[in-house]
């Protein structure tokens, strides 16, 4: 019962992100609609089967666990995303150590976003 508990709570609180993230152009919502899917299918039927009929977020994990796939939207608001994030960065003034970090890792995000294929029409 633990073990479900830890699941339902991890799975709210990736929802929760992921919502927020639709409004919130720097944190990504795909990552944590699929981490909450994946939770709530090892904690709550109900909660698992209503996130993949959701209009919004089931596109998004059917697209997933079908084809590996992201579709165009998403992909273009992933891409925009990281470059707001290092413009921002750059703009705010961020230390060149932090810089290059960002810079590495919003590049290796970009890569694995752009490498995935489109989901068919």
């Amino acid at each position: 019962m633990v073990v479900r508990g830890f699941w339902l709570s991890l799975g709210l609180l990736s929802l929760a992100l992921g919502a927020v993230g639709v409004f919130v152009p720097l944190l990504p919502t795909t990552p944590f609609i699929l981490l909450a899917a994946y939770c709530f299918a090892r904690s709550s039927r109900r909660l698992h089967h209503w996130l993949l009929n959701h209009g919004t977020f089931g596109p998004l994990i059917e697209n997933w666990n079908r084809y590996g796939a992201i579709a165009r939207p998403a992909k273009f608001l992933g891409i925009a995303s990281l470059v707001a994030v290092i413009g921002l960065s750059v703009l705010l003034g961020a230390p060149p150590g932090i810089l290059i970090i960002q810079a590495f890792i919003l590049t290796a995000t970009g890569l694995f976003i752009v490498s995935r294929p489109l989901p068919p029409r």
